[in-house]
């Protein structure tokens, strides 16, 4: 069985888990406190960052190639559109949320409020907070954009771009750091994303000293 090495929030962690869990790839999850650079988790990766995927002889890292090599290695159902065109707007979007979103607003809200508590490392930088407040609205109208003229963020069909998008939002929602009456089709295709299989686990996720919000697991929020 897989192995993945991860950390409940991390949005990085939440995409590889649900690209696993849509193709239905049976994989054991393993909270890694990375932070604490165990000698152990080092020699599996010495960069000190989850995701880890250990599957089929495999030991491998970072988050987009590890998806890519899911998606390459099973193929069924697709998370990539076969042209190159589609795929490299799937790329392009995965790219936005993992590094423009994670840097404008998920390391700013989520890091601030979560990371910092349970690594002991301080108090939240309220600068930085307002900092994200201000950007996620800038992002979710982006969204809105995307989605008034097309199905899915990338097309037609669902895919990682939507995967990863999901995976930020749906960490930060944790914490009740998105406002979904912003955009009625933003929030329609998070509760269309959140609805499916693959999601299950997620919902499910507890953090100590971080209770859940009563709107988070809720289908029809």
């Amino acid at each position: 069985m897989a192995k993945l090495y991860h950390v409940p929030l991390s949005p990085f962690c939440r995409k590889v888990r649900l690209s696993l869990a849509e193709k239905k790839i049976e994989c054991e999850l393993v909270e890694e406190r990375y932070w604490e650079q165990d000698p152990d988790f080092l020699r599996r990766n010495p960069a000190a960052k989850v995701p880890v995927l250990r599957m089929d002889g495999k030991t491998m890292a970072e988050s987009a190639a590890i998806c890519e090599w899911i998606e390459e290695k099973y193929p069924e159902p697709a998370l990539m559109p076969r042209g190159a065109d589609a795929r490299y707007e799937v790329r392009r979007i995965v790219g936005w949320f993992d590094d423009k979103f994670h840097n404008e607003v998920t390391s700013k809200l989520l890091y601030e409020r979560v990371n910092k508590k349970v690594m002991k490392a301080g108090f939240p930088d309220s600068g930085n907070v307002k900092s994200g407040a201000k950007a996620i609205k800038y992002h979710l109208d982006y969204l809105a954009w995307l989605l008034d003229h097309r199905r899915w963020l990338a097309g037609d069909s669902m895919t990682l771009a939507d995967f990863a998008a999901a995976a930020h939002l749906s960490s930060l929602d944790y914490i009740s750091d998105v406002d979904w009456n912003r955009s009625a089709v933003v929030k329609d295709w998070y509760a269309k994303i959140k609805s499916r299989p693959a999601f299950r686990s997620i919902l499910a996720d507890q953090v100590p000293g971080f209770p859940q919000p009563a709107h988070y697991s809720d289908l029809d929020f």
